[in-house]
């Protein structure tokens, strides 16, 4: 581990609360050419462990069909630090985040599937927090399971 790394970790607590609030993270997997495809997902964390929702067809699910692993990141970017700076390269950033790897999967289980959908509407659109989800939105709509095998945060500020 980079001497950097070991200085500015975030603790659990730091990486659950970033994991909570952040809106979007950045979801890879391995495509069949073995290059990463990277794709912005809204998230959320529940149980120690990611789950996003989308179509259930297309590259991110032809890929976790294909090779499970998988790397989860997101960030927070909270300023940039210059002020004392004479050149454009001693420019710094503070910044949190967080990287996962792990495991990835599709919910079958449709009491699971709908809790997740649930907690997504809760963080995104609170306003309809409650309602019942349209059954043919529900069994047209994947989710996606990562279960986190190694998950490392760092800060700098």
């Amino acid at each position: 581990m980079q001497l950097r790394m070991e200085r500015h970790q975030l603790n659990r607590e730091q990486i659950h609360d970033l994991l909570q609030k952040t809106e979007i993270g950045r979801f890879a997997t391995i495509n069949e050419d073995g290059f990463p495809y990277v794709v912005a997902m809204h998230f959320v964390y529940s149980n120690n462990k990611i789950y996003m929702h989308g179509l259930p067809k297309g590259q991110k699910i032809d890929n976790i069909n294909r090779c499970s692993k998988v790397c989860f990141e997101i960030d927070e970017l909270l300023s940039y630090i210059s002020d004392g700076v004479e050149n454009a390269c001693d420019v710094n950033t503070e910044y949190k985040s967080v990287v996962i790897n792990g495991y990835a999967k599709i919910i079958n289980d449709s009491d699971l599937k709908l809790d997740i959908l649930d907690k997504i509407v809760e963080k995104y659109a609170p306003q309809f927090s409650g309602k019942e989800l349209p059954e043919a939105m529900v069994n047209g709509t994947a989710v996606i399971e990562i279960e986190i095998k190694e998950c490392t945060g760092k800060y700098y500020k």
